[in-house]
């Protein structure tokens, strides 16, 4: 169970410590308006992050056999699209992104709609947590209603988190903030998920 538990952390990580138009938002808001205002945004991102994820582990238990079956292939497959995302996580620069907007009227509501808006428009997220849950093998007990539960509770606390560290750390950093930090973010991450991508491959090769 720890060893689930575990998984579900990593994988609610990696899919959100990428800083992709999300993370530039929620950076934005953490300058413009407050730590406060930047985490909302991020549990925003989260709780559509968990829906993706239910999504998959609805998906993943219909073809539980079939996986099984080809597990082989779906394992080899799988790496390749974590891959593949981590080589665009690698060569993207978040800075090109970031602007110091005007303040403007605004509620903790409206940022956490506005944030779950956002990435609850982008499905490509529901097949980059397929991808992960196939190449950790993060899958729940047919129809157990437990392990799902306790699934999306980890990435929960996963991808939280990020959001908290994130934007805490902004937040008392917000008069030195260094954009090539940033770039350098998603350089680390991009270059760790390219290196587990391609182990992942050894080790179902070999």
């Amino acid at each position: 169970m720890l060893d689930y538990i575990l998984k579900g952390v990593f994988i609610g990580l990696l899919v959100s410590i990428p800083l992709g138009p999300i993370g530039v938002l929620c950076i934005q808001r953490t300058l413009n308006k407050g730590k406060w205002y930047g985490i909302v945004s991020g549990l925003g991102a989260t709780t559509s992050d968990l829906i993706y994820a239910l999504i998959a582990f609805s998906c993943l238990s219909f073809v539980e056999s079939f996986i099984e079956e080809y597990k082989f292939a779906i394992q080899l497959v799988a790496s390749f699209v974590v891959l593949l995302f981590g080589i665009y996580i690698f060569r993207s620069n978040p800075v090109r992104q970031l602007s110091i907007q005007k303040r403007n009227k605004s509620n903790y509501f409206s940022a956490y709609v506005s944030a779950f808006a956002l990435c609850i428009t982008n499905p490509l997220i529901l097949f980059l947590f397929i991808g992960f849950f196939a190449r950790f093998s993060f899958f729940a007990p047919q129809d157990s209603f437990e392990y799902i539960m306790i699934g999306l509770l980890s990435i929960l606390i996963g991808a939280f988190s990020w959001w908290l560290l994130l934007n805490s750390v902004v937040d008392i950093f917000r008069k030195k903030i260094n954009v090539r930090g940033l770039w350098l973010v998603n350089k680390v991450t991009g270059g760790l998920i390219i290196i587990l991508s391609l182990a992942g491959v050894i080790y179902t090769l070999f």
